[in-house]
């Protein structure tokens, strides 16, 4: 089994920073790309930033410039970095991997269990 495990988040005033952690732990062989996404109320998940294994970044136009995303693959840990947080940036946030088993030696679509970031004019 493979778990992701979110941490950070929280409540901050616009213009601050928070950070985002993601772990991911269990029978992993290799983790391709991860990558952050977001759900604002009444809205659909949207993609944030991303990743790959060789740690090249794409970012959704809204938070570039503002977020970071970095990735530690000695830990399979996938961190996001905001900064000059806005109201609009408020949503659940999640984390997403492209996990390879052990066993099978496929990829497989893995999310965390999503962390609040709630941002206050």
């Amino acid at each position: 089994q493979v778990q992701l495990v979110q941490s950070g988040g929280g409540l901050v005033q616009a213009g601050g920073s928070l950070r985002l952690s993601c772990a991911a732990s269990g029978s992993i062989f290799s983790i391709n790309t991860m990558g952050w996404y977001r759900q604002a109320p009444g809205k659909q998940r949207e993609l944030v930033a991303t990743i790959t294994s060789d740690s090249s970044p794409n970012y959704a136009d809204s938070v570039k410039d503002r977020f970071t995303i970095s990735r530690d693959n000695a830990n399979n840990t996938v961190y996001l970095q905001m900064r000059s947080l806005k109201p609009e940036d408020t949503a659940v946030y999640f984390c997403n991997a492209g996990v390879v088993r052990i066993w099978p030696r496929v990829p497989q679509n893995y999310w965390g269990q999503g962390t609040q970031v709630t941002v206050s004019s």
